[in-house]
């Protein structure tokens, strides 16, 4: 009887979240908390976790330039319905229309919410490369896990947006007299990987080539080509970084050379593994990851950062 009451209890309580996440979804949203980062330009910041249905897939961060000709808005977060709240911020700060999207790459977390800005009528920017990943089965799979995993905020209604304007080449945004810097860095972290540098007030919009302050996700990223690219920024000299993760930075090159550190260090040390035909988990166990393990994430990521880097080198080693 108690075992039942348990279960019964249970089940109350798993229908009144649901119905709560429902009754969010078509209320009135509410703004997401804004950092504003320059006289004109602001962001949101996700949460340092996996996503989940409680934090909505609030994981990665978005900006937005405001011009006297519109807005361009630099991502579009992991959830229509953060999208919608992203859009009631920009709402509290302008009334201008949001012309542009840039898209700094085609991963669930940046792009999900990107139907919201496309039904109202802005042109979405994205770099070529990301044409092969958004057509692939690999895409494709991926909203169908997040229908179920992040539901109700990922369901049936969600879809994946091609951009309006698929870029081949490195190029400059002019918008109510911002000019913006559309620079391809990948392929790195992705291969469409696309930064935005804001020219007048230095704000370069990252994209995940930077997760300040915690363990970037490497995956099957070209980690050389990432390293290359992260040098790319320092030489723009930004005076200030919207990362794709974590916290506005003011001290860019501290945390560009952060995320370049733990790359050039996770190649380094699997590559010596590798050429020596130590097996992966000796390796990992016997190698010091002092310098990281206090990063947010670090449990989650690093030891699949450091196998997929160990099958890069011993491949490379062949």
């Amino acid at each position: 009887m108690l075992a039942r009451g348990l279960c019964r209890g249970v089940a109350v309580w798993l229908m009144v979240c649901v119905a709560t996440a429902r009754a969010a979804l078509v209320a009135e949203p509410e703004p997401l908390p804004l950092q504003q980062v320059a006289d004109n330009i602001w962001f949101v910041q996700g949460q340092a976790a996996l996503g989940a249905p409680a934090n909505r897939n609030f994981i990665s961060n978005a900006g937005f330039i405001v011009t006297p000709d519109g807005v361009v808005v630099v991502d579009a977060l992991g959830s229509p319905a953060l999208a919608r709240a992203l859009l009631a911020s920009i709402r509290s700060v302008t009334r201008q229309p949001v012309r542009w999207v840039v898209v700094t790459h085609y991963h669930a977390d940046h792009v999900y919410g990107l139907q919201v800005f496309k039904d109202l009528g802005a042109t979405v920017i994205a770099r070529q490369e990301g044409r092969e990943y958004l057509n692939s089965d690999t895409a494709q799979r991926r909203l169908e896990a997040s229908r179920q995993e992040l539901a109700p905020w990922v369901d049936a209604q969600t879809r994946l947006v091609p951009a309006d304007r698929w870029l081949d080449a490195d190029t400059t945004l002019t918008v109510g007299g911002e000019r913006l810097l559309l620079r391809h860095v990948g392929p790195a972290h992705t291969a469409e990987d696309l930064a935005v540098f804001v020219e007048r007030n230095r704000v370069l919009f990252a994209g995940d080539l930077v997760f300040r302050g915690r363990v970037p996700y490497v995956g099957t990223a070209d980690s050389q080509a990432w390293i290359t690219a992260l040098t790319g920024l320092i030489d723009l000299k930004p005076a200030v970084i919207v990362p794709g993760h974590g916290a506005l930075s003011r001290e860019p090159l501290a945390d560009l050379t952060l995320t370049r550190d733990y790359l050039q260090y996770l190649r380094r040390s699997m590559a010596e593994a590798a050429a020596n035909l130590e097996p992966f988990e000796d390796a990992y166990a016997r190698t010091d990851w002092s310098a990281f393990e206090h990063l947010p994430l670090f449990g989650v990521a690093n030891r699949i950062n450091a196998y997929n880097t160990y099958l890069l080198m011993e491949q490379a080693g062949r």
